[in-house]
Parts: structure tokens; C-alpha cells; sequence
């Protein structure tokens, strides 16, 4: 999971700077940056006329260009990038479609329901014709669009009966605003009264309505009293214009954000004094201020900041977000993490998908399942200052001029979505090469083609559906079906068949094995006395028999146990620590070769011992001791065996301790060891 999130870090900081490299071309090119001022002068009559409808202002009864060029700088300053999305926006407002309601519960879901959008729908009443042409409502539903107000058509014959309960007799147009400036208020509807069916006066109609949930001051005392004012508002924007009413993209917002910022229009037209006005920091109109506890925010001044409905909208959703805007954010973000995958994942294609689609259901699950605490918590009274404490480190860092960047680059690669993707694409293509190559040493896992890669998953599967205890470890690399297809028939045949789990024994080579070691008791004077009686004992024995720890070693190798070759100077005989009373056989042959006494002083080194195995002498397998040098293997449980003897007994498939019959593969937890009585019972 790290490691989606470097790369994705890293693919944002390559999407930072190919925008600045693009800035620079178009620099290079034309000589004009996305922020450089434009001069309305110079601009024709038709891109004046789409900025003016980009921010939402009416200019039919205008008849000069000079008049229009006014309005255009009463609304506030022109940029190069501003003029260049809304030429993008009028090219895209052709594909905007319309919502045809099927019944009351559809419309109200969608209209009624709502509480932070305006609607406009066209109402045909039975057998009658429409209020608003075809045409007509194609050019008012591509007009209207920009500033994000949804339309729909109802025709009454779907559902004459919410008609009538309506009273809606015949062919209009009902808008609906929310009735209150609270968040998830009522919403009321409007009917249109009007006698001119034309699209700028039905906009005027909408836009003088959204407007008028606006509070607007009109003298320099209301504007003191605003000010200094502290109400549930921390966020407010004022607009200081010479405007009859405000931009439609201004109205709009202020319905889209209604609970969260406060909109404010100052009109000045009409003002004599404006000493207050350039007291609080405000030089020149137009311009737009934000006001919140931390300081005054001029916006309009940094890069990306552009007088539209979605440069605002996403300056404003930044300063001041709610919690569905931020799981928004962080779903796109766990999601472009988890579609990394498709790229980090070698071998076949079919791997790659399935691990994808795996990827990302676990991700958003574990999203969602990680937001409802949060949302839980965020009702709480007592959290009411860490989240205030949140939005105010968020009006810091998104008011500064790395946070306009950003906000510039989103817009710009939202808008070209192309382009977005194919960065993406190539920046996954790139990490899937440096993927291979660091990979190449495993070629079975890069090389594997499909077959075999769906094989490899069939196997899992079986292995899952009908051994459900090997589902919960690894991929078994080998199937027993496939050394005998006839397996599966005869285990079919047997009604335990789910208490024979396929359990693989790659854990095994992960218990832990040491060397049996033993430590005297005598002094080394003692030692070399008995060695030397030893070795004159054996003076008088017949040639043929073994005389060297090296005779003694190999004859020990026939036997089941797997022991150390390498017996130290010391304990040049065979012998073994457990202070027990010994066979007969046994006392033969240590008084043969002279260590039955020696053997009585030894005991085993239990430091050599990891500190949670029980402390024993003997393997419960072969009901033999432990003899020096004899390589051990202990069980999670803390018994101790002879490596061969536990390794022959696991593998047979019985998982479990041979004493306890605790299971081979899961950790128990570690005995506190007690100290091992040293005298011989009799």
C-alpha cells in the first residue's frame, strides 16, 4: 500500500510539472501566461459576448460594443486563461441533455429532494403545447447549464393526477431555490408569470430570483454594521461592484454553498464616500473579498482564480469543505492508488485484472468502512473544536499560492481528460518496466502466461471449496490431484472429507532446529584421568573394533536419528545426557568402552536451547535419548524431537504435537520454564 501511495505522489508531482512545462510553451508561443490580464479592447464582439454569458450577465438591451466592453470590466478583471475556458465551456455546453421526469416520486427525488441546487422544468399539461419551443429550450438548457442549474421536462400525461394536485392546468415553467439560507432546507417552487417566452428574459427571470437571496448593502453604515458583525457565518464573500445585481455565477454559488458561506453584494454604484471601503483594505472595483476569522483573502489575485462559476467553486470548496467533498477526494485518491496495481502486478494479463478487481474492493470497503466511525464522530458536541481547528489549518494552507496552483491544475486536467488518462497510462507503463527489471531474477512469476496462471488459481480454488483449512495459507505450488487424478474420487468416498484438510507443509522449514550439546561436571583433571584409563582398557581389545569418534560416528548414521558428525575432543564417545538408568545392552557396551561412569556426570547445555522449549532428554517418537550432537526440532507447543523423527511425523500429514497434539502450524503461547531436577531416581 505504500508503495501505491510513492508512486502516486510521484505521478501528481510529474502532472505539476508538465502544467508548468505546457505554461511555458504556450508562453514560448504566443507570450501570454493563463494569468496575464487581457485588455477587453481587443477582444471581438463575440468573445466578449461569451465572457459575459460565462459569468452570467444580460446584455441584449446593450447595443454598442463599447457598452458591452463596460459591463465586462464592471464585473471584474479578464485573464488569458479565463477567456480561454469559457471558449471550452460554450463548445461543451452542446452535449448537455435535459431530465424527463416519469411521475411525482422521480420528480420529487430529484427537484423537491434537493436542497443545494436550482431546477428548471418546463410542465406540458395534458393535451396542450409547451410553454418553451424545441428550440427555444435547447438554447435555454445549454444557457442555463453553466451555472449548474439542472433541467427537466414533466408531462402531465405520465401523471395527471400530481398535475391536478398541482394545479398545474396549463403549459409553464416552475424553478426551484431553497426557501431558507440554512444547509438542507425547504425548497420552494416558482412559476414563471411572464408574457415573453424568450430565452434572455425567462434567464433574467431565474437569475433575479437567485439573486435575491443575496444580501446586498447599499451605503457605507450597513456595510460597518456587516463588517464588524459575528453571526454563525465564519466565511463570508463580498462582492464591491458597480452592477444592478450581481453575475449569475455569483447567485448560483450562494444556492450551491447556502449554510456554509455567506454571500454578500456590496453595490456601490450610488456611492459618495468610499473612505470606509478603503479602509478595510478595498482599493478598486470590482472585487471580490473573503472574509473569515483568520484574515481578508482577495480573490482574483493568484494564479487559476478566474471570475466563473467553476474557478470559485473549487476556490470555495477548498476553503470551506464539507464532508461529502472530502470523501469525494479521498475515494478518487484510494481508487487511482488501487487501479496502480494493474501496473505493479507481474505475469499474466488475466493476474493483473483479477488482482486489480480484488484490489480495489478491498480498498473501498475498507474506505467506507473507515468513514462511518468518522461520520460518528463528527456528530459528537465534544469534537466541535478539533473540527473547527481542522477548517481553520485547511484556510490557511488553501489560501496560499501553492494551493491556487494546484486548484489550476485541476481544472485544467478535469477539463482535458484526455490528457489526464494518458499521463496516467504512461506513468503506470513506466513503473511496469522498472517492475520487470527489478523482478527479473523470478522469471516464472513475470513469464507465466495465462494458462497456467488460471491452473495455479483452479487449484487454490479446489483446494479452497473442498480443504477449507488450506485456504488459510498460501497458494498450494503443488496439487496431490495432479501426481493422481484418482485422489479426488477416493476422498469423495469418504464422509470426513472436510476433516482431511490439504494443509501445506511449507511451514516446516520455519520451526526451529538445534544441535544437543552436552557439559561436564568433572574438572578437565578428572576428564583426562578417565580418558587415559580409556584408552589403556581398550589396549588389551581385539584390533577390530571401532576405536575413533569417526568409526563411532558413521556406524550412529544408520540410525533414524539425524546427529552431529562433528563430536567435540571431549566426548570422543557415544553417549547420552539423560540421567536415567540405562539397558543392559546399553551398560555392556559403555562399560566396553570405559563411559558408563563418564555418562553419569554429564548434563545437557539448556542454554543452546530456544527459551520457549520444554526441556527434555528423550524424543516421545523413537523412545531414544538425546545424544550430543544430535540435531533437534521443537513445536510451537515447546516439545522437543529428533529433527528426522518430527519431520517424518509432519510430513505424513498428521499436523500436530505427538505429546499434546497441538496443532504444528499455530503459535501457542510460551511455558514459563522451570528449573530440571538433576538427581537420578532409583
Amino acid at each position: 500500500m505504500w508503495l501505491k501511495l510513492c508512486f502516486l505522489l510521484l505521478y501528481f508531482l510529474v502532472l505539476f510539472a508538465l502544467a508548468r512545462f505546457l505554461e511555458a510553451v504556450a508562453w514560448y508561443e504566443t507570450g501570454v501566461l493563463a494569468g496575464q490580464l487581457v485588455d477587453p479592447v481587443s477582444l471581438s464582439f463575440q468573445k466578449l459576448r461569451s465572457i459575459l454569458e460565462c459569468r452570467g450577465l444580460a446584455y441584449s438591451g446593450l447595443p454598442e460594443k463599447k457598452d458591452v466592453r463596460g459591463l465586462l470590466q464592471r464585473s471584474g478583471d479578464l485573464m488569458e486563461g479565463e477567456l480561454y475556458s469559457a471558449l471550452n465551456e460554450e463548445e461543451a455546453s452542446e452535449s448537455v441533455s435535459s431530465t424527463n421526469f416519469s411521475g411525482e416520486m422521480h420528480f420529487y427525488e430529484l427537484v423537491e429532494d434537493t436542497k443545494d441546487g436550482i431546477w428548471l422544468v418546463q410542465v406540458i399539461a395534458n393535451d396542450k403545447t409547451p410553454l418553451v419551443g424545441k428550440i427555444q429550450w435547447k438554447k435555454m438548457v445549454k444557457k442555463v447549464s453553466r451555472f449548474g442549474i439542472r433541467t427537466g421536462t414533466f408531462n402531465c400525461s405520465s401523471d395527471p393526477t400530481y398535475c391536478r394536485k398541482r394545479g398545474w392546468v396549463r403549459s409553464t415553467l416552475i424553478m426551484s431555490v431553497p426557501q431558507t439560507s440554512t444547509s438542507k432546507g425547504k425548497v420552494m417552487l416558482k412559476e414563471y408569470g411572464g408574457r415573453k417566452i424568450e430565452t434572455e428574459h425567462i434567464f433574467k427571470w431565474i437569475t433575479a430570483h437567485a439573486a435575491s437571496r443575496i444580501k446586498t448593502i447599499y451605503n457605507s453604515e450597513h456595510l460597518k454594521d456587516e463588517w464588524n458583525k459575528s453571526d454563525q457565518y465564519q466565511v463570508k464573500i463580498y462582492l464591491f461592484a458597480n452592477l444592478d445585481q450581481p453575475p449569475a455565477f455569483f447567485s448560483a454559488l450562494s444556492v450551491k454553498f447556502t449554510g456554509r458561506v455567506e454571500f454578500i453584494f456590496v453595490n456601490v454604484e450610488k456611492w459618495d464616500n468610499k473612505s470606509y471601503i478603503e479602509e478595510i483594505g478595498v482599493h478598486r472595483t470590482p472585487s471580490y473579498v473573503l472574509r473569515t476569522p483568520e484574515g481578508v483573502y482577495k480573490y482574483g489575485n493568484n494564479t487559476g482564480e478566474f471570475m466563473s462559476l467553476r474557478a470559485m467553486d473549487s476556490f470555495l470548496r477548498s476553503v470551506q469543505p464539507e464532508v461529502n467533498d472530502l470523501f469525494v477526494l479521498s475515494f478518487v485518491l484510494v481508487n487511482l492508488m488501487a487501479w496502480m496495481d494493474l501496473f505493479i502486478t507481474q505475469g499474466a494479463t488475466i493476474k493483473r485484472f483479477v488482482v486489480l478487481i480484488s484490489t480495489l474492493g478491498t480498498y473501498n470497503s475498507l474506505l467506507i468502512i473507515s468513514w462511518l466511525p468518522v461520520l460518528g464522530f463528527l456528530q459528537l458536541p465534544y469534537l466541535d473544536s478539533f473540527y473547527e481547528y481542522s477548517l481553520k489549518l485547511l484556510r490557511y494552507s488553501n489560501t496560499t499560492t501553492l494551493a491556487s496552483w494546484v486548484r489550476a491544475d485541476w481544472m485544467f486536467y478535469s477539463s482535458h481528460p484526455a490528457l489526464f488518462l494518458s499521463t496516467y497510462l504512461g506513468h503506470g507503463l513506466l513503473i511496469d518496466y522498472f517492475e520487470k527489471k527489478r523482478r527479473r531474477n523470478n522469471s516464472d512469476e513475470v513469464n507465466a502466461n495465462n494458462l497456467e496462471w488460471l491452473s495455479s488459481l483452479w487449484d487454490w480454488y479446489t483446494s479452497y471449496v473442498f480443504h477449507p483449512i488450506a485456504s488459510l495459507h498460501n497458494f498450494p505450488i503443488e496439487s496431490d490431484w495432479d501426481e493422481d487424478p484418482d485422489l479426488f474420487l477416493e476422498r469423495l468416498a469418504f464422509p470426513d472429507l472436510w476433516l482431511h484438510p490439504l494443509i501445506p507443509t511449507d511451514y516446516i522449514k520455519n520451526l526451529p532446529t538445534w544441535y544437543f550439546q552436552c557439559i561436564s561436571d568433572q574438572s578437565e583433571e578428572e576428564l583426562s584421568e578417565e580418558s587415559q584409563e580409556s584408552d589403556g582398557d581398550s589396549e588389551g581389545e581385539p584390533r577390530d573394533m571401532p576405536t575413533t569418534s569417526k568409526d563411532i560416528s558413521v556406524d550412529n548414521l544408520s540410525t533414524p536419528n539425524e546427529c552431529n558428525e562433528e563430536i567435540s575432543a571431549h566426548s570422543a564417545h557415544i553417549y547420552s545426557c539423560a540421567k536415567t538408568f540405562p539397558s543392559v545392552a546399553q551398560e555392556s557396551e559403555e562399560r566396553l568402552y570405559g563411559s558408563y561412569s563418564h555418562q553419569e556426570d554429564m548434563e545437557a547445555d539448556w542454554s543452546a536451547w530456544p527459551t520457549h522449549m520444554l526441556h527434555c532428554t528423550e524424543c516421545v517418537v523413537c523412545l531414544e535419548n538425546f545424544e550430543n550432537g544430535c540435531l533437534l526440532m521443537g513445536l510451537p507447543c515447546g516439545h522437543v524431537f529428533h529433527q528426522n523423527c518430527i519431520v517424518m511425523w509432519l510430513v505424513g500429514g498428521r499436523h500436530c504435537c505427538p505429546v499434546c497434539r497441538w496443532v504444528s502450524y499455530k503459535k501457542k503461547q510460551p511455558y514459563v520454564h522451570q528449573p530440571v531436577s538433576t538427581e537420578m531416581s532409583s
